[in-house]
């Protein structure tokens, strides 16, 4: 099920077990009578979601009965028609959950109490409490298994509040101090937040609406609410975004096709673990790889990190780069 369905099917639910109101499918003559269309469209809108016609409400009834099993009755009024669960007791948030399901929530509360003490994670005693104490879920367990990442570092305070501006959607005022220059302010439309190389990185939408800003969260000094209409995201669908690089950094310029010719005792490794999802054999013989990525310096300092386990063999602009960081290295050593 779709969220927008998900939604619906929560609101008609609290709607039609609501035994103080009666509630049509619709009120075409604008009486203000209540009904399903209007409260599945109200919240639909305040989330920012598309909204939906008498046609969908009347399949979404169905759906209900098919999907939890149960019997929605329509009742008379006149020249209207009512909906009501002939089980006065039924609601789908009752429904208890199967062993399967319970199995999934135990694995996701051992996860969650390995964020426990951390001040950016505060909010999630509570959770995690009632769901124990509601489920009977034993959250306690030995660590079995690490995570790379620095719990220390500086951007981490930023995670919470950042997270409660985006699913609010609300524009903010971003304090920043960039390395080696004065501080900045920004009026920001916070979107996305990603881990990349144990660093966590903002991307947002700058006011004039031109540009997404991709803003490191160990250089921000403090986060404000701003008093300025929030603009949403409508474009961008960020589980693709980064598709084309690796790392955070997406330059404007075309993807290019990137061989890489590694050493036969790094090949393996680099068979094993793929540099991007678009990497493919060129030549076996040749431990020759190939990719196809937009370069950015990510990319660079990747390759700079295996060293003489690889020559970058095209392009010639990759190449002529780490040609040019090579002879500075060089020079350091001199």
């Amino acid at each position: 099920m779709s969220d927008n369905q998900i939604i619906r099917f929560r609101i008609i639910d609290k709607c039609i077990r609501n035994l103080n109101h009666r509630y049509y499918i619709d009120d075409p003559h604008n009486e203000g009578i209540p009904n399903l269309l209007d409260e599945c469209n109200r919240i639909l809108r305040e989330k920012d979601l598309p909204t939906v016609s008498r046609r969908t409400i009347h399949d979404d009834i169905h759906h209900i009965e098919e999907i939890y099993e149960t019997v929605i009755d329509s009742i008379r009024d006149g020249k209207r028609t009512y909906y009501r669960y002939a089980d006065p007791t039924f609601s789908i948030e009752r429904i208890p959950l199967t062993d399967d399901e319970i199995a999934k929530l135990q694995d996701t509360v051992l996860m969650l109490n390995r964020f426990r003490g951390l001040p950016q994670f505060d909010w999630m005693e509570e959770l995690l409490a009632e769901l124990q104490t509601k489920f009977h879920i034993d959250g306690h367990s030995d660590n079995v298994i690490g995570f790379e990442s620095n719990i220390y570092s500086e951007g981490l305070k930023h995670l919470e509040p950042l997270f409660q501006y985006i699913i609010n959607k609300q524009a903010i005022t971003l304090t920043y101090r960039p390395f080696n220059k004065s501080e900045l302010k920004w009026l920001l439309h916070p979107y996305y937040i990603k881990q990349h190389n144990n660093r966590w990185f903002l991307f947002a939408l700058n006011n004039d609406g031109r540009a997404i800003s991709t803003i490191p969260l160990d250089r921000i000094i403090s986060i404000q609410p701003a008093r300025i209409k929030y603009i949403p995201n409508t474009e961008i669908d960020f589980s693709e975004y980064f598709d084309d690089v690796i790392g955070v950094t997406i330059p404007d310029a075309p993807i290019e096709k990137v061989l890489l010719k590694f050493t036969p005792q790094r090949f393996p490794y680099v068979i094993s673990k793929a540099l991007h999802g678009t990497q493919r054999i060129k030549d076996k013989e040749q431990c020759i790889v190939e990719i196809d990525v937009i370069p950015n310096k990510e990319l660079v300092s990747e390759l700079l990190w295996y060293g003489e386990d690889v020559e970058v063999l095209e392009p010639a602009s990759l190449r002529q780069e780490i040609h040019k960081r090579i002879e500075k290295m060089h020079q350091l050593y001199l």
